[in-house]
Formats: structure tokens, C-alpha cells, sequence
């Protein structure tokens, strides 16, 4: 008889693991407490404006093609995408805007312009943030750092070589004060540490490998925006035989004599000798096996940062916006001292904007945009979303006005949001962290949970159980956990 798997939650990774099971030869189902699948990777409709409600950076999108090579499928007939040549624009509350082209030369000619100083430090700092990826890549992203097998290997023997050359006793920041010849330049290239919801002036300096998968590799767009992924996914995944159960919350993982046997939700009892949990790893000991003695270290690691993301339909286009947008803070320091000290924001917190209709021209009507509007802040810990929401709203309200010389709250022609809480609710992360626990520690890529458990025959895929963040590395837990699998 066929082997039945079960994975709990349909986010990217959940439904990357469908995919690798049922070719493994499993029988596969994948329940859904919403209506919809993806977690965070989904959409918003607004009157005629859409937004990708979640992820908005694409990179590695050959992890998304592996999924449907591993199926004998060609991804170009399910998915397609474009390489941007231009990752994203900066803002400088001083007037200055840097361009960052995807062509190096191109970025190094545009600072040496706009800042006046020589580009061959910038050179050199991206070269070495090549040489942390490539050295940590298979030992460090593509492993369970849990297993010993991990550890006796060439790729592990040449990340021990190069311990040194790779940063993990300084922070991300004192790296880059001391590699760096600006102090924009600096703060720039600090923002890598909330790809994965971590503060640069705690995060290891290993983690400036961050920096490559854009600058180096670069950045990607899918055709239809970031929902393509997920319509492609799942219509292999449907095409494979997946068998997905929306509208039905698993109650609990059901176990015997330390092993499980199946789940319980709301409709009834599922047998299964394989569960893949692709929720939070602590809402699943919290929620789903309460009995099953939780590991401390897990559930006590910080959180890492949220998001307060605004939904703006802008009824006229601005051609200094890019794809990628970011307005800077005067005082970077200080706003991640109110995220991670203070749970709290800052007076002056800095802006994102993502503008999928620079690309999709029908994500918007005709001379209008779409704008996802994001600034980061702490997870949720009672704090007052509403005060804070409507605080923080007026603050990016003024330093779009400042900076793009604009009154944009006059443009907004719609308009929803996403804070912590309902980020919580939408896809049971806790306490609404984007990313699980943060990096802020040089250790913390070890403390975090392995992909299985001690529980025989329950694993976890997703943000909660790989040291990185987005699309990508959840696609990238999805693979470590099934090639655990026998």
C-alpha cells in the first residue's frame, strides 16, 4: 500500500514538500486552515489594484525551476520570470539617491558619482560577500546543521578552513563600518540583516553572504508578479495528485508510543505515517502536540522582527519609483533599538516600497500604482497595534512627502493593512514574526530547531527551521527536510 503523508499549512515550503513527497512515492495531503493557499505568499485585491500580499524580493528562482525539473516537467511552460536591471533605488533623507544596477560596474560608476568616493572597497566587499556564500552555501544553507552526517564532508572541511575569512565573531555592522568607505554605503548594505528579521548590530558578519544572492546572483521578477510562484506550484503540485484540504484546521498531531499516526481537525480523524509541519515550529508544540515536551531553547529564542505593510492604490505614477524602493532613516542605529530593544518603532523608521505594476501594468489602472508599503517592527507583545499602526502611518505619510516632494495621502485612492496581529492570524506565525526566531546571535543558526523531531515520522518545513528567510530558503527547508526522508 502507498505511504500516507500529511504536511499542515500551505505555504511555499509546504507545498514544495507535497511536491518532493509524492515523488518519493507518498500519498500526499495538505491541510489548510484558510481558504487559500501560500501563507504569506498571497494576494490582495483592492477595486482594480492587486498586491502580492507577502514576499516581494525574488531571487535564486532556480530553486522554483528544481521543483518542477525533479517532477520531468519543463518550468518555462508553467513559470516564467525576468531579470531586473535594477535592483532597487535609495533614499537618503539628504537628497541623495543611489541607483543600484544589477550590471556591478554600472552600480560602482553610480556611487563613485554620487557618493565621491573610490568604488574599489564596494568591489572588494561584494567579492568577499561571494566568498562567504560560496564557502557556507552547502554546508550552512543546503544541510540540517542538526545531523552529524553534515559535518563529515569536503563542503564542511572547507567552511572550517575558512573560519576566519568569515566573519562569525564580529556583527554585520562592524563588518561593514570596516569594509566600507561610506556610511551609506554602510547603512545600505546593513538592510541585509532584515531579509531574515534580524538587527545588523547583533547579527553574525557571516551573514553579509546576504548581499550576493542580490548583487551577485540578482534579482529576479516572475511575469505575472510574486503569486505566480505560488499558481505554478500548485498546479503542479494538483497535476502530481496532491490532495489539498482547504477550510480545515488540524486540531492536533496524533501519536502513539512516541510516533505519529495521523492528524485530527475539525471533519475527522487522518491516518499517516509521515507529518510535515509547515507551521511555526512553536505554534506546532503549542497547538498541535502540547503534551510533547517542547525544546527550551527553541521557545525561547527572540523572535525576529514583523512588518506593518500599507496597501496603497496611488492614483498617479511616479517615475523616480522603481520596483524596489527604499527610504532610509536618518538614524539607523536607533530604529533597530526600538525594534529589538524597546518593542517598539521609531519616530523616523525606514520605508520600503514594492511596486509590482512598474512591471504588470494590470495591477493597477492606467496611470495609478500599486503600492506595498512596508516598515519593520517587533513581533507582538501586547503592544498597542492600533496606536502604533496609526502612529507609524503618519510617519511614513511625512517622509514620502519629504523626500518625494509629494502629498501622497491625497493619491491613496484605496487602502488595507497588515500589522503583526493579523499577520498572526493569517498564517499562525507567532507572536506575527516574519521569519521565526532572529539571527541576533552568532550562534543562532545552530540553537534553531532541526527539521525532524523526536517525535518518529514528524518533521517541520519553513522560515521557523532554516537560518535564512524568504521564497528561497523556505524552498531550501523544504528539500533539507524531505532528503531526510527515506
Amino acid at each position: 500500500m502507498t505511504k500516507q503523508a500529511i504536511v499542515i499549512g500551505s505555504g511555499i515550503a509546504g507545498i514544495a514538500s507535497a511536491i518532493r513527497l509524492i515523488k518519493k512515492g507518498y500519498a500526499v495531503s495538505v491541510f489548510e486552515t484558510n481558504d487559500y493557499p501560500g501563507g504569506k505568499l498571497t494576494t490582495i485585491q483592492l477595486g482594480n489594484y492587486r498586491f502580492d500580499a507577502g514576499p516581494s524580493l525574488f531571487t535564486l528562482p532556480t530553486l522554483v525551476d528544481e521543483l518542477f525539473e525533479i517532477a520531468g516537467k519543463n518550468p518555462r511552460d508553467y513559470f516564467n520570470y525576468q531579470q531586473l536591471e535594477m535592483l532597487c533605488h535609495y533614499f537618503y533623507e539628504d537628497g541623495t539617491v543611489l541607483h543600484a544596477y544589477a550590471d556591478q560596474k554600472q552600480f560602482l560608476d553610480e556611487v563613485e558619482k554620487k557618493l565621491q568616493v573610490d568604488s574599489k572597497p564596494l568591489k572588494a566587499y561584494l567579492e568577499h560577500s561571494e566568498y562567504i556564500f560560496e564557502r557556507t552555501r552547502h554546508s550552512f544553507l543546503e544541510k540540517s546543521l542538526h545531523k552529524f552526517s553534515s559535518y563529515i564532508s569536503l563542503d564542511i572541511l572547507k567552511t572550517v578552513t575558512s573560519m576566519r575569512k568569515l566573519n562569525l565573531f564580529e556583527s554585520m555592522h562592524e563588518v561593514n563600518q570596516t569594509q566600507l568607505n561610506h556610511p551609506k554605503l554602510v547603512q545600505l548594505f546593513d538592510r541585509s540583516a532584515t531579509y531574515n528579521g534580524s538587527n545588523p548590530y547583533k547579527a553574525p558578519g557571516v551573514l553579509n553572504s546576504i548581499p550576493h544572492l542580490e548583487f551577485g546572483i540578482g534579482s529576479f521578477f516572475p511575469r505575472e508578479g510574486m503569486h505566480h510562484i505560488l499558481k505554478a506550484c500548485m498546479k503542479l503540485a494538483e497535476e502530481l495528485g496532491v490532495k489539498f484540504h482547504f477550510n480545515e484546521r488540524v486540531k492536533d498531531i496524533q501519536l502513539k508510543n512516541g510516533k505519529v499516526i495521523g492528524i485530527e481537525t475539525e471533519k475527522g480523524i487522518y491516518p499517516a505515517e509521515l507529518i510535515i509541519s509547515n507551521c511555526d515550529v512553536k505554534q506546532t508544540y503549542n497547538q498541535l502536540i502540547p503534551k510533547q515536551k517542547a525544546p527550551k531553547k527553541t521557545m525561547e529564542q527572540e523572535p525576529s522582527s514583523s512588518a506593518l505593510i500599507f496597501y496603497w492604490g496611488i492614483n498617479q505614477p511616479f517615475p523616480e519609483l522603481d520596483v524596489h524602493n527604499i527610504l532610509f532613516s536618518a538614524d539607523y542605529e536607533e530604529e533597530f533599538k526600538a525594534i529589538f530593544n524597546e518593542n517598539t518603532v521609531s519616530a523616523d523608521p525606514t520605508v520600503y516600497i514594492h511596486i509590482s505594476s512598474k512591471i504588470v501594468s494590470d495591477d493597477a489602472p492606467k496611470s495609478a500604482e500599486n503600492w506595498f508599503v512596508m516598515v519593520n517592527v517587533p513581533s507582538d507583545q501586547g503592544q498597542d497595534w492600533e496606536k502604533l499602526r496609526l502612529r507609524v502611518r503618519q510617519a511614513v505619510i511625512e517622509k514620502v512627502n519629504r523626500i518625494l516632494k509629494t502629498d501622497i495621502e491625497s493619491l491613496i485612492e484605496v487602502e488595507d493593512y497588515l500589522d503583526p496581529i493579523r499577520i498572526s492570524e493569517r498564517t499562525n506565525s507567532f507572536a506575527g514574526a516574519l521569519y521565526g526566531a532572529s539571527s541576533n546571535d552568532r550562534m543562532a543558526a545552530f540553537f534553531r530547531h532541526p527539521n525532524f523531531s523526536k517525535v518518529k515520522g514528524l518533521y517541520f518545513a519553513g522560515g521557523s527551521v532554516h537560518p535564512g528567510g524568504g521564497i528561497p530558503l523556505c524552498l531550501l527547508s523544504a528539500k533539507i527536510t524531505t532528503d531526510l526522508i527515506d
